[in-house]
């Protein structure tokens, strides 16, 4: 379907990649996946034909419906309801559906029989691209993927305009994913997803029978849904014929490969430049000299993943000692100043010393407020917090600019922490996560997201807490990145609590889930698997009791119920019609009448009784015209809102 033929792109002197070769096949589930920064998002614009090349050529096969997750949304309508948003991006739809109602309607009044039979076509064709474009289910999926993506039924009737940015780019998921595409591109979509809504969409792409692109660092979410990987790294496109386990054991061979290769070319490229050096003088071996110089050209420099150049350590120290119990909450609860609801209320929670438990749940339900309690950073507003013998927090927000001032550099970042330690022990920890001479001068705000984190994490560990509490702490991070990161939470001998919408990092360090859903907030003792496998069989939290079933519907009988809709508005949309026809040709009448008036004005063949005479017909029917305008519009509107 899509095919990259020796692709090249450069920004400035800088190649983000050189002849990239590879092919995204028709109904494949390609997971593509690098470092931050290294072109993931550049092929997704060069598939879309919104940047060229610099070298090489990007092929398409046919001209498959492409649906994407748009990062800048479009302005919308004032008033625009989300459930109006998310129908009106289907392209073709409202256009189709106005064609089979305007050729319904031309077909009970047609008797001419080669006439009809072409209405017939014509109605056969627009019933087909209705069908295709899934008319008749439209609106049922668009609610579906709505509820999935973790939208309130109520939610449907209000203004677009009212939702965050998050919200509305769940909005575009949903609408993207309803238009039924064939070729579907998805750039990063779990970024603005909580954890139920992960799972949702996990089971959606599943199903999905188009062919799909997926650029992730969701592990989750690659291994549950591609079988294909595409590595963008090191200036270097990579094709692994496999799912993501594959390609992680796969790369590591390759590594290994370019490793023993570039310390080969490396030993050969010294020999030959300790030969020039030595016998370039010389004039019996000059020859030999200039001969070493064109092999020394000729060598193509091996290029390392950027991973393995930047993999930087993420060690976290010993906790100091705590009391048994960490923190109790007693009848607490919270409410924001000015709030009329309280975000939670009669809470009774019991952390012990080494629980690792994670906060789930859809996003506005409380999850960052309730972390933000268990932290000490806010008081709760009814109830109490009770924290234990020598109990020293450590709490990380999900916004690294709130602790870290970006103009800073990374090593006046670290010792504004670090209180009276000594430089020379302060660079040995920063060097310890993986911060060199070089790093340490670096401003905070051109390290990369995993770089951050680190630091993040040193700052918090120079006065160790052992209470850690880390609000979305893999959103920066890149596949290592949080495996490392899952790795070092995991050894941590500590308390922690974390929110997180990474399913993978969550089944992976967390032993008790504590869920916020509209049923209140409930623990489960045990990991991620075991609370999936309680809550599954368990309604919607708002869903109402179980009704009858009813009787299947099925598209005949939706085709039926929009024909006798129309046949109820068949009527009114006749007697409309008639109103514009005989409202515009009245018009027409008097604007020649108007017309020949003023022409006989000026050819002075009108005395003076007749110029009377004339200038009063004027004026009528200027005040006639005014009111057919105005009725002409009424009726006009009137018959477009009926769909006429």
């Amino acid at each position: 379907m899509i095919e990259f033929r020796d692709v090249s792109v450069r920004y400035g002197p800088e190649a983000l990649f050189e002849h990239a070769s590879f092919k995204i096949n028709a109904g494949e589930r390609v997971g593509i996946v690098g470092p931050n920064g290294s072109g993931k998002s550049t092929l997704f614009r060069l598939i879309l034909g919104d940047l060229s090349p610099d070298a090489g050529e990007v092929l398409h096969e046919g001209s498959p419906r492409v649906g994407f997750v748009r990062q800048h949304l479009e302005p919308t309508s004032p008033g625009q309801t989300l459930l109006q948003y998310c129908l009106e991006g289907i392209p073709g739809f409202e256009r189709t559906e106005r064609d089979i109602a305007r050729l319904e309607e031309a077909l009970a009044t047609e008797r001419d029989p080669a006439a009809k039979e072409r209405l017939l076509r014509a109605l056969g064709e627009a019933n087909t691209r209705f069908e295709q474009l899934g008319g008749y289910t439209l609106e049922a999926r668009v609610k579906e993927s709505l509820g999935g993506l973790g939208y309130a039924t109520e939610d449907f009737g209000r203004p677009f305009a009212a939702f965050s940015g998050g919200w509305r780019m769940r909005a575009e998921l949903s609408r993207v994913l309803a238009s039924k595409p064939e070729l579907l591109l998805l750039d990063e979509p779990s970024n603005y997803l909580d954890l139920p809504a992960v799972e949702w969409l996990q089971r959606f792409l599943r199903g999905f029978e188009g062919t799909l692109a997926l650029i992730s660092h969701d592990r989750y979410l690659l291994r549950a849904i591609t079988k294909v990987t595409v590595e963008v790294d090191g200036g270097t496109v990579t094709r692994y014929n496999g799912p993501l386990d594959h390609y992680l054991s796969e790369r590591e061979t390759r590594y290994r490969q370019l490793l023993q290769a570039k310390a080969n070319q490396d030993r050969k490229r010294e020999q030959l430049e300790r030969f020039i050096e030595r016998f370039r003088a010389q004039a019996t071996k000059a020859a030999q000299a200039q001969s070493r110089e064109r092999q020394l050209e000729k060598l193509e420099e091996i290029r390392l993943p950027a991973r393995s150049r930047a993999a930087g350590a993420l060690r976290l120290p010993k906790a100091p000692h705590a009391g048994a119990e960490i923190v109790r909450l007693e009848g607490a609860a919270y409410t924001y100043p000015g709030g009329e609801r309280p975000i939670f209320s009669g809470l009774d929670l019991r952390v012990m010393n080494g629980d690792k438990i994670a906060i789930v749940g859809y996003n506005g339900m409380g999850k960052t407020t309730l972390l933000r309690v268990l932290a000490g950073v806010r008081q709760p507003t009814a109830g109490k917090a009770v924290f234990g013998y020598h109990v020293v927090p450590g709490y990380q927000s999900q916004d690294l600019a709130e602790t870290m001032d970006p103009d800073a550099t990374v090593f006046a970042t670290a010792k504004a922490a670090a209180g009276a330690l000594p430089e020379k022990e302060l660079r040995a920890r920063l060097g310890s996560f993986g911060f060199d001479a070089d790093d340490c001068a670096k401003p905070v705000k051109v390290l990369s997201g995993g770089e951050k984190i680190r630091l993040a994490f040193l700052r918090l560990f120079l006065n160790p807490p052992n209470l850690l509490l880390l609000d979305e702490p893999t959103t920066h991070l890149d596949l290592d990145g949080r495996e490392r990161l899952q790795q070092a939470v995991r050894d941590y001998d500590g308390t922690v609590i974390l929110v997180s919408h990474d399913v993978e990092f969550v089944r992976g360090t967390a032993q008790n889930i504590l869920e916020i859903s509209r049923r209140g907030i409930r623990r489960f003792h045990g990991g991620y698997d075991y609370y999936q496998e309680k809550i599954a069989g368990e309604p919607p939290p708002d869903a109402p009791a179980a009704k009858p079933q009813e009787p299947k519907v099925t598209s005949k009988d939706l085709r039926r119920q929009r024909a006798q809709e129309r046949a109820a508005k068949a009527p009114e949309v006749k007697r409309l019609r008639r109103r514009v026809a005989e409202a515009e040709a009245a018009i027409a009448k008097l604007e020649a009448e108007q017309a020949e008036l003023t022409a006989s004005l000026g050819d002075g063949t009108l005395d003076a009784q007749g110029l009377a005479d004339a200038g009063r017909r004027l004026r009528a029917i200027q005040f006639d015209l005014a009111k057919l305008t105005l009725d002409w519009e009424a009726a006009a509107t009137a018959l477009e809102a009926l769909g006429g």
